[in-house]
């Protein structure tokens, strides 16, 4: 099933990879993100089982994502909505291309608001060019107040996410009023993960202190630059995981020698299935994503889509 998604979606994510390749926003063969000898080699941390089992709710909700909004909507998706009972989605939207799909709702079981974004959908040419706006833009300070305007952020992220900022905010409100809820939790994988990068920080900026915000995101591109890496950590504070399997290439782009750089909270599942907690942001600790994806000829594209914890995420595992 997986090899003949592929022969017709990695068309559009290899048009994608020479595409940004050609601009430098891809390491290339030869090109490391990180020389070998900058490597460190310190220990990182393992998450315990625990800590691993913590997140697979995560997992399911970021799955969900990609099914069919008429399933979310009566939390029928299969695997993903069972696997989390008593979830009650409140707003649903998007149109699966320009807009990616999202849906936002209420989690009885951890008085949680979760907010959750569709990734890249490959079969359709508008959800690509989001990704391929690669140009680095400021963000809107009426959304984001207090912004520093030297912070700059993927074209293509920012205006998915605008999209739908405004109506993901007042049901989250709504949903805090009505229900008593005490945190939010921001989810995405691939370019959904990029849209809950940015949701996590604007909901922090827009919500009273009294209220968590928490963002878990897979395999999630680059989404700004260090300036906004260093400012998203300045006001997430640590409440923020990015989830990276293996050799997953998609972590890597846009390049760094473009000016892009991760924020903080990587968590790397190594080819020996390891958990690495990955210190400050664009890590170069030995077990981490730099370090074993060094470049895009060591990639495997299938890694994107998991396993995360015996869980895979894209509209193949909808059901």
């Amino acid at each position: 099933m997986l090899s003949s998604f592929f022969s017709t979606t990695s068309v559009f994510f290899l048009a994608a990879a020479l595409l940004s390749a050609s601009v430098g926003a891809i390491p290339l063969p030869g090109t490391p993100e990180v020389a070998e000898s900058n490597i460190e080699t310190r220990t990182v941390n393992l998450l315990s089982a625990a800590d691993i089992s913590s997140l697979t709710s995560f997992t399911q909700f970021a799955r969900a994502a990609y099914c069919q909004q008429s399933k979310v909507e009566s939390w029928s998706c299969g695997e993903a909505c069972d696997a989390i009972s008593g979830f009650k989605p409140t707003l649903t939207g998007g149109d699966g291309a320009r807009v990616p799909l999202f849906f936002v709702g209420y989690w009885p079981q951890r008085n949680s608001v979760i907010v959750s974004h569709q990734g890249t959908d490959p079969t359709q040419l508008l959800s690509i060019l989001n990704d391929l706006e690669i140009d680095q833009v400021k963000l809107s300070s009426s959304l984001f107040p207090g912004v520093p305007g030297n912070v700059l952020v993927h074209n293509g992220f920012k205006d998915a996410h605008s999209a739908t900022a405004s109506a993901i905010l007042t049901e989250v409100k709504n949903l805090i009023r009505t229900k008593g809820a005490n945190s939010v939790v921001t989810v995405g994988h691939s370019l959904g993960g990029a849209i809950a990068e940015l949701d996590t920080v604007y909901l922090r900026l827009n919500l009273p202190s009294s209220v968590t915000v928490n963002g878990v995101t897979y395999g999630t591109p680059r989404v700004g630059n260090p300036a906004w890496a260093n400012w998203f950590d300045s006001k997430v504070n640590g409440s923020f995981k990015r989830i990276n399997h293996h050799a997953d290439p998609i972590p890597i782009m846009p390049g760094r020698g473009m000016g892009y750089r991760h924020v903080s909270g990587e968590i790397h599942i190594d080819g020996s299935d390891h958990w690495n907690s990955c210190s400050g942001n664009d890590s170069t600790e030995r077990g981490c994503t730099i370090d074993e994806v060094a470049n895009i000829i060591l990639s495997d594209l299938l890694d994107h889509l998991g396993p995360y914890q015996d869980v895979f995420i894209g509209s193949l595992f909808c059901n």
